[in-house]
């Protein structure tokens, strides 16, 4: 499945950001792997951060992460360069962005 989301970023963290992300802790990839996740990529515009994720099961893979301690660790990082974070609690599943059109033909979420 694939899934959208948005986030913001806080005014002045882009580069910090951007950095954070080129460092990535390799436990943590391993476990977004280990998790379902085949491809997560974001893009930013402002401070505007667009995540498209390519997963087995979205609420599973939330499931499975939300108290992960490396994924809590990575994500109290990330609550200090974001103003709207990642939401890994059960309403978080239900703020992925809805499809309205794909080229691929693959029918709305």
């Amino acid at each position: 499945m694939r899934v959208a989301l948005h986030t913001r970023l806080a005014e002045g963290r882009e580069a910090e950001y951007a950095e954070a992300h080129r460092h990535v802790p390799p436990a943590l990839v391993d476990a977004i792997r280990g998790a379902g996740v085949q491809r997560w990529t974001i893009w930013r515009s402002g401070l505007e951060l667009f995540h498209m994720i390519e997963c087995d099961d979205y609420e599973a893979m939330l499931a499975r992460l939300e108290a992960l301690p490396v994924n809590v660790a990575w994500q109290e990082r990330m609550g200090e360069l974001l103003e709207t974070a990642h939401d890994y609690s059960d309403s978080g599943a239900r703020a992925i962005l809805p499809t309205i059109w794909d080229l691929e033909g693959e029918p709305p979420g």
